[in-house]
């Protein structure tokens, strides 16, 4: 029961190519965002919510090699909060998607 508290399923688009960042000691980490469909049809939700996403290591090594803008995905992983400061000083709070598992399809 502790591992589903804190979890997040979703199937989706992927919005735009992953943006990866390789640091000194080697970890490699992605960062993407995925565009969930709505099943509404009124003006208003047009526009499907995109949600921030990142994946480390292995994971993000898939997602950089074998997934493209618009590829379908389902992703499992978990919330994570966290601030920074942005270009003006100011402190901003986000919530992402902390990917553990991707399923191209």
């Amino acid at each position: 029961m502790s591992l589903l508290r804190n979890q997040v399923t979703m199937v989706g688009l992927l919005g735009n190519d992953a943006a990866i960042t390789t640091y000194e000691n080697g970890a490699m980490v992605a960062r993407f965002s995925i565009e969930v469909e709505s099943r509404k049809s009124t003006e208003e939700s047009k526009r499907s919510p995109m949600y921030r996403m990142f994946a480390w290591g292995n994971t993000a090594a898939f997602v950089n090699q074998f997934c493209r803008k618009g590829s379908r995905l389902a992703i499992t992983g978990r919330l994570v909060n966290r601030t920074f400061l942005d270009k003006k000083g100011q402190l901003q709070r986000i919530t992402e998607i902390e990917v553990r598992q991707v399923v191209k399809f």
